[in-house]
């Protein structure tokens, strides 16, 4: 198992980043490191944000990406609501071209399309 110190792990992370540099204006974001693997967090710039998670296990060879939605409980604690969810995506390219997807609105016409019996789909 190869810990968060690794060179390789940093490059990968870092060659993420870079990609992410494209949406900066619209996404605030944060790395973390955890014991079984590591993060990356998005959090949109916006009245109703959304947070984009993508998640890498030291143990796996592949990412996983999920999407929420923020709602304040009595203006103080947030809640997050899952929209969408991507496992077993096997390298970055495929990576990022599906974080691009979430980034322009999959998630939530998704989203709405269950609200309302896919009438937009």
């Amino acid at each position: 198992m190869e810990n968060k110190f690794s060179p390789q792990i940093q490059i990968e992370i870092n060659d993420i980043i870079n990609e992410i540099q494209k949406w900066k204006k619209f996404f605030d974001s944060k790395t973390e490191f955890y014991y079984d693997g590591w993060a990356i967090f998005l959090r949109e710039k916006n009245l109703y944000p959304r947070t984009i998670t993508i998640f890498k296990s030291y143990e796996r060879n592949t990412y996983s990406i999920k999407s929420f939605e923020v709602h304040l409980k009595n203006y103080n604690k947030e809640e997050y609501k899952e929209l969408y969810s991507v496992e077993n995506i096997k390298d970055k390219t495929e990576l990022v071209q599906q974080l691009k997807d979430l980034i322009y609105g999959k998630d939530l016409l998704e989203d709405a399309s269950k609200i309302y019996k896919k009438t937009f789909l």
